[in-house]
């Protein structure tokens, strides 16, 4: 979808000088490297091509391009930290990026509340500081914490490593500032723990990918740290007991994380730099963190150990006896997204209900088998909320145009199976560009409609990133 998908006169250098007559102090940027640096996301499958970069320093700068761009019939992308994989920051048709990498400031902390008001612009890693600093938490969090920003993680309801205990992103939003494509700003929800005054139009922008209008300020709850924990990784020796260690864990241990990753995986860590953490090769391995603040947490994660190695549902074990050494186990997690970067990969985040996780893992891997007997195939996931990451590896010979269109192909099958087991196709990166063509198998025809209607009237020209979840 171009950026002048409403029939409105082509953006322009006149309008271009409009924008700045209007904003003399917003930072515009229109350099070819800045297009192409802003205009992108880390999917790489689209030729970054925006009109301009706008770098707003404030909600009113933000107000003014949205009216600018409403008068001119210009499309706006917003982009954060650009670390999505659905192309939801892309900018490939004309459009003008807003990126809020100038708004990135914590605003307000309230003690009593327990809210920390932030910029969106702000790194998910500057939010998790400035909570220490008040002895809480906000506590989301994932590998890209350095570099996501938190209106990109409410773009997409973010959930990350710690799901399995406090939820996804739209749990710890207690209200947002949004610009509206005719530039008026909504306060919702204003940080209220009750509020049944009608339409909670704040849940309905968490996820909503910017198309609903562009979010300028987030208030966030935080809580108190967790107890003192530990991490303990498994060697699982088949992919059938990777649930009964779930369970055995989830039974004994308070969890906040249970993450599994393969062989696969294993291997391109180690070979980005990791430390191996077994003598034996395993062709399956889960990361889990839990309580252990005295010896009776201790004790019993010891317990599920020998009682899971009884029972020949894991190889081996080893449990953190340090900061250090639970780092250095969660980096064998953490590092797989880096760790591949280069080999360009196809990504599905999918998900379904814990329950139906089994069943799902064996059609799944079946069909990975057969579909991509020549290719690396890499997953990993949240396995404790039921989200799993594949990543397609191209081969070096193999032209990038033949390795998507192959993916494609086999994503189609993986969505028939996703919709057999009731789950979804994005679980936590969004549609965007790259997932719009399989949303009929998460979303029923009359959810889409209604979808396609709230849009229209929170956006009526189309002009909040457009192409993006639908066209």
């Amino acid at each position: 979808m171009s950026g002048n998908a409403t029939g409105a006169e082509a953006p322009t250098t006149e309008a271009l000088d409009e924008l700045r007559r209007a904003l003399p102090t917003l930072r515009l940027l229109t350099d070819a490297a800045d297009l192409e640096h802003y205009g992108r996301d880390w999917t790489r499958r689209w030729t970054p091509a925006p009109l301009a970069i706008a770098l707003p320093a404030n909600i009113e700068e933000v107000q003014a391009i949205a009216r600018w761009a409403n008068a001119h019939g210009v499309a706006l992308v917003p982009s954060g930290g650009r670390t999505g994989l659905s192309g939801g920051a892309v900018a490939a048709n004309g459009e003008l990026v807003v990126s809020f990498e100038r708004m990135n400031r914590v605003l307000d902390f309230n003690p009593v509340d327990r809210i920390l008001t932030v910029q969106p612009g702000i790194a998910l890693e500057a939010v998790h500081k400035a909570a220490a600093e008040h002895g809480l938490i906000y506590p989301v969090d994932f590998a890209a914490r350095g570099s996501c920003s938190i209106g990109g993680n409410i773009a997409t309801n973010a959930g990350g490593i710690r799901v399995i205990r406090y939820g996804n992103t739209r749990e710890w939003i207690a209200g947002v500032k949004l610009v509206t494509a005719s530039g008026d700003l909504l306060e919702l929800n204003r940080g209220l723990i009750k509020n049944s005054s009608g339409y909670d139009l704040r849940q309905l922008v968490i996820g909503a990918e910017g198309t609903l209008g562009f979010v300028v300020e987030a208030t966030l709850r935080l809580t108190d740290p967790p107890p003192a924990s530990q991490v303990m990784l498994f060697a699982v020796p088949e992919m059938a007991a990777l649930m009964r260690v779930f369970a055995a864990c989830r039974a004994s241990l308070n969890l906040s994380a249970f993450e599994f990753f393969t062989d696969r995986a294993l291997h391109h860590v180690l070979a980005h730099g990791a430390q191996k953490p077994f003598d034996e090769a395993s062709p399956y391995y889960v990361v889990s963190e839990f309580d252990a603040a005295d010896e009776t947490q201790q004790q019993a994660a010891l317990d599920v150990f020998e009682r899971c190695l009884n029972e020949g549902v894991v190889n081996d074990g080893v449990l953190s006896q340090s900061d250090a050494q639970a780092a250095a186990l969660w980096r064998l997690r953490e590092g797989i997204t880096e760790s591949l970067s280069s080999h360009k990969p196809y990504k599905n985040d999918i998900s379904v209900r814990i329950s139906a996780v089994p069943a799902f893992l064996d059609e799944m891997s079946s069909l990975l088998t057969r579909e991509y007997p020549h290719f690396d195939v890499v997953w990993f996931g949240h396995i404790g909320d039921g989200n799993l990451h594949i990543n397609v590896l191209k081969p070096a010979e193999l032209a990038d145009a033949d390795f998507v269109a192959q993916c494609e192909r086999v994503t189609r099958l993986l969505s028939e199976v996703l919709a057999r087991h009731g789950g979804s196709i994005s679980a936590e990166h969004g549609i965007g560009l790259v997932k719009k063509s399989y949303l009929a198998g998460t979303r029923s025809a009359a959810e889409i409609e209604l979808m396609r209607g709230v849009r229209r009237v929170f956006d009526p020209r189309g002009l909040m990133n457009p192409g993006k979840l639908f066209d």
